[in-house]
């Protein structure tokens, strides 16, 4: 009868009834969007049919090799950081190419060592930028001018944003970096390696962008942003972290940073607690890598002896994560690290304030427009309960598949707008443009 819904065999329910739909009226189907929950689960699905489809073998991985060891090392010597990848046997077990494993054309890749089975920059980038974790649901509570206060509101934390790759090829920069600081090719105020006197003190410091004094220094200048003074621009992998960032909405196109502090951490080495100069405008955020550590925050933080602090709130870095500082978390609350248990790199990006730039200052071309990942507007549609909806990415992923599917049959379809179902949730612990960390499904999507 002409406008009656096929009824599904009993028991089979939504998969009982896309069976009665034919193949290009599926294709349909999956091409209007769907929950982030449901995207997600597709999205692996379907990537798993490309790796079968790719490749009868893949490359073994030991999980061991994804700790960084040896990065002290020349370059070009024998012992050079980067890791080759193990031999293809077919002896080897297979292993599916995971999302963070997957290498973009963007300059923070070195040579890849992973399939990525014909996908397009665009189709890849999706996948990395869908499976980004974000927590900002910090809570510590102190009075502060008689008023219960959260010290930590304003501090988000993001994890998957750089890859076991991309790290790599940051820290050996860093460490290349360090070897020119250390020949005399940096500039004198760029690069800082003091003697270590005792526990806690010693780290080394290299500053680009700015010249910023920690203390008084030797000339009177106070501390902050010294604007007399020059030191070496950001180095190219470092803007094209900072354009990831902003691309894929950790940090904001009003706020893209213009210099950084790279900090190298010897065991032992340790920040005393501070809050950042306001020559520095807010957000700004530290990355992690080598060694994970925890940060200490709180109005009052105590000084226990040499590179030993307490305070009542601590948050874990994780190696590859990204730690925004702003509002309360910024401006009221101190922060610290204390002695870390290993070596330890972190880059600390800020932006200057305007009024505070270097004489000689000039915008680097680069940084002067980068331009957050489109996604979609989101409506007030209720999603299914626990389905986060994060705006959807304007994505030709699934479109892309249902355009070759027509090909392959021949058929002529004409472009349409996408329709993107945008759906909200009830659940309140589901209203950031990321979930929280630290809930997976069984699927293995993060919510």
């Amino acid at each position: 009868m002409a406008g009656k819904l096929p009824e599904s065999g009993t028991g089979e329910g939504f998969i009982g009834l896309m069976k009665t739909l034919k193949r290009d009226e599926v294709f349909e189907v999956l091409s209007h969007g769907f929950c982030q929950h449901c995207e997600t689960l597709l999205r692996e699905r379907i990537h798993d049919i490309l790796n079968k489809r790719g490749s009868e073998t893949s490359l073994s991985y030991d999980s061991n090799q994804d700790s960084i060891s040896g990065l002290d090392q020349s370059e070009n010597s024998s012992e050079s950081i980067t890791r080759t990848p193990n031999s293809v046997s077919s002896k080897q077990p297979d292993r599916v190419l995971a999302n963070s494993d997957i290498c973009l054309n963007d300059g923070l890749s070195g040579t890849s060592s992973v399939i990525d089975n014909g996908l397009s920059e665009e189709q890849k980038e999706q996948i990395r930028f869908s499976h980004v974790g974000r927590k900002k649901d910090f809570v510590h509570v102190e009075k502060i001018d008689g008023k219960s206060t959260n010290v930590l509101k304003g501090l988000e934390l993001y994890t998957k944003v750089f890859n076991a790759e991309e790290q790599k090829k940051i820290v050996e920069c860093v460490y290349n970096l360090q070897r020119m600081g250390q020949k005399g090719q940096l500039r004198e105020r760029t690069y800082s390696e003091p003697k270590k006197w005792m526990r806690g003190k010693g780290r080394v410091t290299i500053q680009f962008g700015c010249c910023y004094n920690y203390a008084v220094d030797k000339n009177g200048n106070p501390p902050g942003i010294i604007r007399d003074e020059e030191v070496d621009p950001l180095p190219p992998l470092l803007k094209q972290m900072i354009k990831r960032m902003v691309r894929w909405h950790i940090l904001p196109p009003t706020c893209v940073p213009n210099s950084c502090i790279v900090n190298i951490y010897d065991e032992g080495d340790c920040i005393p607690p501070h809050i950042d100069h306001h020559d520095f405008v807010r957000p700004f955020c530290t990355v992690s890598f080598l060694t994970e550590c925890n940060i200490l925050f709180g109005s009052s933080l105590k000084i226990l002896s040499p590179g030993e602090f307490s305070g009542p709130a601590s948050i874990p870095l994780p190696v590859g994560s990204v730690l925004i500082l702003n509002g309360n978390g910024a401006d009221i609350a101190k922060h610290c690290v204390p002695a870390v248990p290993g070596k330890r790199i972190s880059i600390t990006f800020r932006r200057m304030d305007d009024s505070k730039l270097p004489y000689n200052f000039s915008p680097d071309p680069e940084l002067l427009g980068p331009k957050p990942l489109i996604v979609s507007p989101s409506t007030t549609k209720s999603a299914p309960q626990g389905h986060y909806q994060r705006p959807v990415l304007h994505s030709s992923f699934l479109k892309s598949l249902v355009q070759q599917n027509h090909h392959r049959n021949g058929q002529l379809v004409k472009d349409k707008p996408d329709q993107e179902t945008d759906k909200t949730t009830k659940n309140d612990s589901y209203l950031d443009d990321f979930p929280p960390l630290g809930r997976v499904n069984k699927a293995g999507s993060r919510q």
